[in-house]
């Protein structure tokens, strides 16, 4: 008897849609940091988040034509082994898994605080953060443990409420005319957008992205996955650019151009409850607070689910442990992978509580930080290696998405990277010597990686040659493999 795997032909184009724009958490990102971008960037950053989104599509371009090319699971890193070789693929691989933890795991420290802060707000009652954060642990390796297609209900009716807030609210603003000067597009002028915070702007927009990218993840699970997976990633980039960029500019004119930065800066926490208080009621501000709690459920949920999938790829490869390969026989989850994901989630979780850590200024953002950046490099290294797969292998793809999207995509993302890394400060408010550990994580496991590799390469030469190779049930056609003279 075989043993059991992940349900294929599961998940259809909305279902992965709402997996990664639900990991973006969008109300989450607007209440939280869209307030920081305005105080930096002034009336013109709602382009900073149509930016950052053209950016990423471009990205896309090339990573969905790529997309048709490779079946391996693993994603991200079978996509940079195809381009750059082997050891770099394993590094990406490591890079992978830091990414998508950092990401989730420092999110239960804003779970804590958005719950202790929600139940202050609505009842006048403290709640310790700890506690709840792991419950929240508990929650999300439940909703992990069960059926992808449970997860990908749960997200829909999650993603449709706190988006559905949102919507209220610009509504709102849009119904009453907005300010007393009324609507107006200053935002989008050259005049507003061209100034020196715009680059502090575009770095907040671009961390508003993570995660979009993981729509690859999923193509074992998916419904023809060609055609759906390329279809969640432009549907999800293109969703976030353009909402994330008009719920700012309708919170400006919930304002007034004049007023908003200020406004901003008074109160950057209550901006949004502010704004959707004076013209929706209280009572959908109260809503608001209940609902930002189950936005960041939603984006560790969703990443909960990818990261469980990377390591369940990994296994397969050879380079975690086996047992993480084990996938449940009802719920065709990777429930042991899920478990594990969970302990260690739990383990840094109780380690910053245990150093008396605030839960948002240090468990989410010095936890987030490397992890955000770690996920912009890999999708960096993933538009370079499109470059260097199309150019080794016979095929029938137009120039425009083989070379000129993933060239613009490369050095866009450079920027962006340089963007971040220069800006960091933004999203740990910490010291200098904290910032350059946390930024100097990212390179420190790619190098770790390499040096797997050349272990794996010495004393497991069978998993080193093997490593993100093509499923045995591919098409046959040109051959896609890495080239010799990169192994």
């Amino acid at each position: 008897m075989s043993a059991p795997t992940l349900r294929r032909g599961t998940l259809g184009t909305a279902d992965i849609a709402f997996f990664v724009i639900s990991a973006a958490a969008p109300l989450t990102v607007m209440a939280g940091v869209a307030p920081v971008a305005l105080m930096l960037g002034g009336i013109g950053a709602p382009v900073g988040y149509l930016l950052a989104g053209i950016t990423l599509a471009v990205f896309a371009v090339g990573f969905t034509t790529m997309s048709r090319h490779v079946r391996s699971d693993g994603a991200f890193y079978a996509y940079i082994t195809r381009g750059f070789g082997i050891p770099v693929g394993i590094a990406a691989a490591l890079i992978a898994m830091l990414g998508y933890n950092g990401m989730e795991i420092g999110v239960y420290g804003l779970l804590g605080s958005a719950t202790a802060d929600t139940s202050y707000a609505l009842w006048g009652i403290d709640v310790p953060w700890l506690p709840v954060s792991l419950l929240g642990l508990a929650l999300i390796w439940y909703g992990g443990f069960r059926s992808i297609d449970f997860g990908a209900k749960v997200l829909g009716v999650l993603l449709v409420a706190e988006t559905g807030i949102l919507v209220l609210l610009a509504g709102g603003v849009l119904l009453e005319g907005g300010a007393s000067e009324g609507l107006s597009l200053g935002s989008f002028s050259p005049g507003n957008v061209l100034v020196p915070g715009t680059a502090a702007v575009l770095a907040c927009a671009f961390a508003a992205f993570t995660g979009f990218e993981s729509t690859v993840i999923y193509r074992r699970e998916a419904r023809n996955p060609e055609r759906t997976v390329p279809r969640a990633t432009y549907i999800a980039v293109a969703f976030l650019g353009f909402f994330y960029a008009f719920v700012v500019w309708a919170v400006i004119q919930a304002f007034g151009e004049e007023k908003i930065v200020q406004a901003a800066a008074d109160d950057p926490g209550g901006l949004f409850f502010s704004a959707i208080t004076a013209y929706v009621g209280p009572w959908a501000a109260d809503l608001m607070h209940i609902l930002i709690v189950t936005s960041v459920l939603a984006s560790l949920l969703a990443f909960h689910n990818a990261i469980n999938r990377y390591a369940l790829a990994l296994a397969e490869e050879g380079v975690l442990p086996a047992v993480l390969g084990r996938v449940h026989p009802r719920h065709r989850s990777p429930y042991v992978a899920g478990a594990a994901q969970t302990v260690l989630g739990a383990v840094v979780v109780i380690g910053f509580a245990a150093a008396g850590a605030d839960p948002y200024a240090q468990l989410l953002l010095w936890v987030n930080t490397p992890g955000m950046i770690g996920l912009m490099a890999l999708q960096l290294l993933a538009a370079v290696a499109v470059l260097l797969f199309f150019r080794r292998i016979p095929h029938g793809e137009g120039a425009l998405r083989t070379v000129v999207a993933p060239l613009a995509a490369a050095v866009l993302l450079t920027g962006a990277i340089g963007l971040v890394s220069y800006n960091v400060e933004l999203f740990t408010g910490a010291s200098t010597g904290v910032n350059v550990l946390l930024v100097s994580l990212v390179p420190a496991v790619f190098l770790l990686g390499l040096l797997l590799a050349r272990r794996l390469k010495r004393r497991r030469p069978e998993v080193y040659a093997s490593f993100a190779a093509e499923p045995s049930d591919a098409p046959e056609g040109p051959p896609e493999t890495v080239p010799a003279a990169a192994l």
